[in-house]
């Protein structure tokens, strides 16, 4: 899934607004999260901690599944937080750190997030727009591929979306909005997975002409969500994990392109059914991690 993905960088600063004071001392807590692959989990994470007292900073390592927690007194509230969204965090280590080092920490994430959170206002637009139009076009074209991309664009869009209306609000509204994303992944999802169903039983002429135009668009679009990100993927962890799920899109764009092409080959449209399958069933994963935030 993608990215597109598919979390916001704002949700670091509003971790960092609530410090007012810098303590003579932090701690800093190293964890292996195994189920961390992508802005996703990575917005799941910065949701459930966000309104820990003890939390002042977070840094990711999607790549290397690590994230580092920088906080004051104990990390039981932050463990059980992590433990309770079943991405199979751990605890590595905790360490002190000096307060010199933990209020550049903080300087440097405020200073960041403003630039990110606009780039994250255009992933989102983007992303939006693209599965608005990439649906209809699906359903008109009869193409699962199509159809089963649009989530995926949706789903990018719902992550964001969900994360940056999250900002300031409370535990129990976040959750719901969580949720709320979640459960539409899930709708779109399993109806695009009936449509693979269907159509598999009772047959369909995907248009392959129309496959490939809108694949390319979809994939001319995540170029420029790469773009966007390019100046900035190597300033934070969140934005070469967006840079990552991006890429990603791209991927699953050239499937949908290819797919378009051996449906114009072969007449068949087993290919359309494949690449429609495998994205819906990326597209229900996602959904389902949104929804095991507890908390």
């Amino acid at each position: 899934m993608s990215d597109s993905c598919g979390n916001s960088c704002n949700n670091t600063a509003q971790s960092t607004d609530q410090v007012t004071k810098v303590p003579d001392h932090g701690l800093v807590s190293t964890f292996e999260v195994t189920k961390m692959d992508c802005p996703s989990e990575e917005s799941m994470i910065r949701m459930a901690l966000e309104n820990c007292q003890s939390l002042k900073a977070m840094d990711f390592d999607i790549p290397g599944r690590r994230l580092k927690v920088y906080h004051e007194n104990g990390i039981e509230e932050i463990q059980q937080k992590l433990t309770n969204l079943n991405l199979g965090a751990s605890l590595l280590e905790t360490q002190q750190i000096d307060s010199e080092a933990l209020s550049v920490i903080i300087s440097n994430a405020k200073s960041e997030n403003s630039q990110e959170f606009r780039v994250l206002i255009w992933l989102l637009i983007i992303n939006a727009a693209m599965f608005v139009v990439e649906f209809a076009i699906g359903i008109l074209a009869q193409s699962t591929g199509l159809i089963a991309d649009s989530l995926d664009m949706f789903a990018d869009a719902a992550v964001y979306g969900t994360a940056i209306y999250a900002v300031g609000k409370s535990n129990q509204l976040k959750l719901k909005a969580a949720h709320l994303s979640g459960w539409v992944q899930v709708l779109l999802g399993t109806g695009a997975l009936i449509e693979v169903i269907r159509r598999f039983i009772y047959g369909s002429e995907p248009v392959s002409t129309l496959m490939i135009v809108m694949g390319l668009v979809a994939l001319v679009a995540n170029v420029t969500c790469l773009l966007l990100i390019a100046k900035k993927k190597d300033s934070g962890a969140h934005m070469k994990a967006s840079w990552i799920f991006s890429a990603n899109d791209v991927i699953a764009n050239t499937g949908v392109i290819l797919a378009g092409v051996l449906v114009m080959l072969t007449g068949s449209a087993i290919p359309d059914l494949i690449i429609g399958l495998v994205i819906a069933v990326v597209v229900l994963n996602g959904a389902r991690r949104i929804l095991q935030i507890k908390s």
